[in-house]
């Protein structure tokens, strides 16, 4: 029973996975690597409500200006300057 959990488990991570968008083109000229993100936080509720990801409720520019700033000032990585993200 277990290993069928594990397994139902994995194949909706998997797909999940699969089926987002590797590069996402926003607005302004920024583009969101989503792979790159989704490996390097490992947890998907860190930017979507539900833990198999899904829409990011109320995603725009002022969720974009303090989520993600706060995510890459934390993990000291990743651009917290205009220019980092708007490159266009």
């Amino acid at each position: 029973m277990k290993k069928m959990i594990v397994a139902v488990l994995a194949v909706t991570v998997f797909a999940g996975s699969a089926c987002a968008a590797d590069v996402m083109e926003m607005k302004k000229g920024v583009t969101f690597k989503h792979e790159a993100h989704a490996e390097a936080l490992k947890d998907c509720k860190k930017c979507h409500e539900k833990i198999f990801g899904g829409k990011m409720e109320g995603f725009g520019k002022d969720f974009a200006h303090k989520k993600c700033k706060e995510c890459h000032s934390e993990m000291k990585k990743g651009p917290t300057n205009c220019k980092g993200c708007h490159t266009k």
